[in-house]
């Protein structure tokens, strides 16, 4: 009777010391993401070839994220041109390491075809481009995030804000420009957060 005793309390013991390590492993998961990481946004979205993601699957890489719409015929061509002269001043050893994100403010329009169009046609193909498209809420809820405005003001035209953001590999945001993109200044920016990784 003895040793059946002892053996329920020795088995009591190993599932509550099993339960605390893996109550702490998922702790220290949770702990590694920082509270103002981009990545606890919890919303879907599609990329340019139609799968859906969550902001999350983007961790690991540093990002250099724009809101545009496609259809846009002022401001976007001149942020997507900058953002492809950001990428071409990256060392080529350095690129996989750097997700270029173009984050579309019409998702009404802007589905993934309609985005994979846009890539091709701006030759953004490469695994370091990525196009998304998300609903109405998730978008606004983004543009929040960075700080960034926008409006519909007809049914094709939007008013917004020029920012193009720095993200450390964490979700963490490093730096904005708007207005008069400085672009040597984000890729300073992105080539200082990449190799301090």
């Amino acid at each position: 009777m003895k040793l059946i005793s002892l053996f329920c309390i020795s088995l009591l013991m190993l599932v509550s010391c099993k339960e605390k390590t893996e109550s702490k492993q998922d702790t220290e998961v949770t702990e590694q993401l920082p509270s103002n990481s981009i990545f606890n946004l919890t919303s879907d979205w599609q990329n340019q070839d139609g799968k859906t993601i969550k902001l999350n699957d983007l961790q690991g890489k540093a990002l250099v994220v724009v809101m545009i719409y496609t259809t846009c015929k002022t401001a976007c061509p001149i942020l997507v041109a900058k953002m492809k002269t950001i990428e071409s001043k990256f060392d080529r050893k350095d690129i996989d390491k750097i997700n270029l994100v173009l984050v579309s403010i019409d998702p009404e329009t802007d589905t993934p075809e309609h985005l994979k169009e846009f890539s091709i046609k701006n030759e953004m193909t490469g695994p370091q481009w990525t196009f998304l498209r998300s609903d109405e809420n998730a978008t606004k809820e983004f543009a929040n995030v960075l700080s960034m405005k926008y409006k519909k003001i007809s049914p094709i035209d939007f008013s917004h804000s020029n920012i193009i953001s720095t993200f450390k590999p964490n979700g963490i945001l490093v730096s904005q420009e708007e207005g008069d993109i400085q672009v040597d200044k984000v890729v300073a920016t992105v080539n200082e957060t990449v190799r301090k990784k």
